[in-house]
């Protein structure tokens, strides 16, 4: 890992458009927040980019390069004599043709050119020396096998070193968006269900560590290891013709000759790319000999791995790496999302905590997502072709550094000269103006197929895989193996273990298969559960497999497991080896002993549980819980205490009907004898009380009359002991009414107490459940199925 070292890209210049003698060196830490470099054709951005390069590779930094054009392959014409024979081999005719020159007299100007234009840079062939000592150059061709290719479909290698499912997840789902286009399937990975199996099948495979190559995948496509996807069966999801359609759709691109240079060469491997040998790398994937859909599998690819590797990463402020994409326009833009546009954005979004720096090259600013050119840093803007560029780069800068001074910024563009540019930094305010330094690689323009191979001549490439999937070799058998299959009684069917069954694993096959069977029984047997008194049926299918089958198999010893038809295949695959079985499999008294066995186990240790409660004879029903059959009791004693309340009915309806006949006789004597009782005392009062008081009141009376009149009440006395008679007559009828009444509340209170008493005797018999096993009898199990099934190990 490097330390921070400037980069040296060029010298400020002055309004005159001449160099300022100020160096502009821009620290390599500066390129973890990512950089963008605009300009239009014969603006230098090609220079630049190449100029940019050189020094993160003199720094020791790996350079991952994207080259669509074929323009940075001119990394690799360095020449540290910088003499003529070195140049001759690469000038362009057409160029020396333009000059009037003959080719010889053209390359030496071009070396007199490049020997003073670095001279002039304080750069010479002792630092062109250095680079290359330094430095491996490397120029990938994916599909091609005209420089080094890169097997991008000939091996899907397991990820190793990190245990991030989304990141896996997206290297999966680049693959498969950029195989699907190569095909012309514009594949949704959230909708597409070509999408959805081809990431499903590379996944299982994974996450049992096993690598695939492209012609296995297009082989599981039409008979998938995988029974159902989300939650619908496969078969639903994606029906089999549907499914063989893709797969020969698939194998129509393994088939073309075209095609077989895409699994040739090195595998995708990041490290041994970026520092092959410990050197760091100029690894450039040159891109100009495929088509846009090539280009974006293989881009999206790359990248994919890409994230991978550096997700493995410890964290660092400085660079560890620089990723290079020229001409991005095509892989990021705006609008679309073309394969390599995820994998960009999270580079873009990710990549300076792991110290990978980022660079965009375009010319054409508007072609590009917004929000990718938000994230970067460091701005570089050479001449650009249009207004529209101009504004759409300068609202991004904006939006980047926040204190643009854009009508500045807009004019100093516009006043641009060819490989002149202007800088924007992040946390400096004010932009700078410079031109690039000059190039030590020679800069002639993309490289064609002849030269790249003769650069890359010597350089060690893969075999070519085959086209066609290859029939698996016969395995080399051990003393306890055969290649033929053992023979079975005649009456037991034989079958395979479909490497894709569910439960494989769990009875200790091999998830995934192979190509070394050992036998297993695997039984299927229906059992019924009956009980009279509960009134009860209970039909159950328990499915077992008896692994290792040895001598004397114990059905105790059986795995209980949830299998289908489906998992028990009846055509035995190519090229297995059988492990000779122990057991006598071929006598059939053999496998009548099993099911004896299997039957007598079954009785013994099955057994059904339900509630029952014995008071009131109810019994639960298959599947109903506690608390439900509780309720049920509950309901059942309910209307056991009901119908015992109801014979308390006519009793106490008696009781209550003579009380309350004589509480009403009562309380009419009570009323009359109030009634009377009024009459008496109005009558004693009113007799005389009327008189005295009228003649008193009304003033026509003298005193001495009277005073005679008041000796007339005397008869009061006797009047007032007839009141008083009355009185107590009222006082016995309501005390006789007092007590019916409370010989009415004694006969509710009676009631209550027989009824509570009642209640209370039927929640205790509801409150009385119990669980009860029902077990099962000889005659309730039959063994409905019983194979031999030949299980994948290994």
């Amino acid at each position: 890992m490097s330390s921070v070292v400037d980069l040296f890209i060029g010298e400020n210049i002055t309004a005159e458009h001449q160099r300022g003698g100020t160096r502009v060196a821009l620290p390599t830490a500066d390129f973890t927040t990512h950089g963008v470099i605009v300009g239009m054709t014969g603006s230098g951005k090609t220079g630049l980019g190449v100029v940019l390069v050189e020094e993160v590779l003199r720094s020791g930094v790996p350079c991952l390069l994207i080259d669509p054009k074929g323009d940075l392959t001119n990394l690799l014409l360095t020449f540290p004599d910088l003499a003529p024979a070195d140049f001759r081999p690469w000038v362009n005719a057409s160029d020396a043709q333009k000059a009037g020159q003959s080719l010889d007299d053209f390359a030496a100007a071009q070396a007199k050119t490049w020997t003073d234009g670095l001279a002039g840079w304080g750069l010479g062939g002792a630092d062109i020396s250095a680079l290359r000592a330094a430095t491996s150059f490397t120029i990938y061709t994916p599909g091609s096998t005209v420089g080094v290719p890169l097997n991008l479909v000939g091996s899907l290698r397991a990820p190793t070193g990190t245990a991030d499912a989304e990141l896996v997840h997206d290297e999966i789902e680049g693959f498969v968006t950029g195989l699907l286009a190569l095909v012309d399937i514009d594949a949704d990975p959230l909708s597409s269900r070509e999408h959805i199996l081809l990431s499903n099948l590379i996944d299982t495979a994974w996450q049992q560590g096993r690598d695939l190559d492209l012609p296995t995948l297009v082989g599981q496509v039409a008979d998938p290891p995988v029974r159902k996807l989300g939650v619908f069966d496969l078969d639903t999801f994606f029906p089999p013709r549907d499914r063989m359609d893709l797969a020969v759709r698939l194998n129509g691109l393994l088939a073309s000759s075209s095609f077989a240079a895409w699994s040739q060469g090195v595998p995708v491997d990041l490290d041994a790319i970026l520092r092959p040998g410990g050197k760091p790398a100029a690894a450039i994937v040159t891109l100009a000999h495929l088509s846009d859909q090539e280009r974006q599998f293989a881009v999206s690819l790359i990248l994919s791995k890409l994230v991978t590797w550096m997700r493995r990463q410890s964290g660092t402020t400085d660079l560890r790496a620089l990723v290079y994409l020229d001409e991005v326009a095509g892989y990021l833009p705006p609008t679309a999302t073309p394969p390599t546009k995820k994998p960009i954005m999270l580079l873009m979004k990710q990549a300076r905590a792991f110290g990978v720096g980022v660079v965009l090259a375009t010319q054409n600013p508007v072609d590009i997502d917004y929000k990718a050119l938000t994230n970067a840093g460091t701005w570089v803007v050479g001449r650009l072709q249009t207004e529209r560029d101009k504004a759409r780069l300068l609202d991004g800068m904006t939006a980047a550094a926040g204190t643009v001074d854009v009508a500045a910024v807009g004019d100093t563009i516009s006043g641009l000269g060819k490989r002149e540019f202007v800088l924007r930094r992040a946390g400096k305010d004010r932009p700078e103006v410079f031109t690039s330094r000059w190039a030590m690689s020679y800069l002639r323009g993309p490289l064609d197929r002849d030269q790249i191979r003769s650069l890359m001549s010597g350089r060690e490439v893969a075999p070519p895989a085959s086209a066609e999937p290859a029939a698996p070799a016969a395995p080399a058998l051990g003393s306890d193996e055969t290649s033929v299959v053992p023979e079975v009684a005649a009456d037991t069917p034989v079958r395979w273990v479909d490497p894709a069954a569910p439960w494989l694993a769990s009875v200790g096959g091999a998830a995934g298969g192979g190509t070394r069977y050992e036998a297993a029984a695997v039984a299927r047997v229906r059992l019924r559960f009956d009980e009279e008194k509960a009134d009860l049926v209970v039909d159950q299918e328990w499915e077992a497999v008896l692994f290792p089958l040895v001598a004397q198999p114990s059905a105790s010893t059986a795995v209980a497991v949830d299998y289908d038809d489906r998992d028990l295949r009846e055509a035995a695959p190519t090229g297995a080896a059988y492990a000779l079985p122990a057991a006598p499999v071929k006598e059939r008294r053999f496998w009548t002993a099993m099911r004896r066995d299997l039957a007598d186990h079954l009785v013994r240790s099955r057994t059904v549980e339900i509630f029952a409660n014995r008071d009131l004879k109810v019994y639960s029903r298959p599947g109903e819980t506690r608390d439900d059959f509780l309720l049920r009791c509950t309901a059942a004693a309910d209307a056991k205490a009901d119908e015992q309340a109801a014979t308390l009915r006519a009793k106490y309806e008696a009781r209550a009907k003579t009380v309350r006949s004589r509480l009403q006789d009562a309380e009419d004597r009570a009323e009359l004898a109030r009634d009377r009782q009024r009459s008496s005392r109005l009558s004693e009062v009113a007799h005389v009380a009327g008189d005295v008081l009228g003649s008193f009141l009304g003033g026509r009376s003298r005193a001495s009359a009277l005073s005679k009149a008041a000796g007339s009440l005397g008869g009061i006395a006797s009047r007032r002991g007839r009141s008083s008679a009355a009185s107590d007559r009222v006082d016995a009828a309501e005390n006789k009414v007092g007590q019916l009444q409370q010989d009415l509340a004694d006969v509710e209170a009676d009631l209550a107490r027989e009824l509570t008493a009642i209640q209370t005797a039927w929640d205790a018999k509801a409150a009385a459940v119990e669980t009860v096993e029902v077990g099962l009898e000889r005659t309730d199990v039959q063994v409905t199925q019983l194979v031999l099934a030949w299980l994948p190990v290994g």
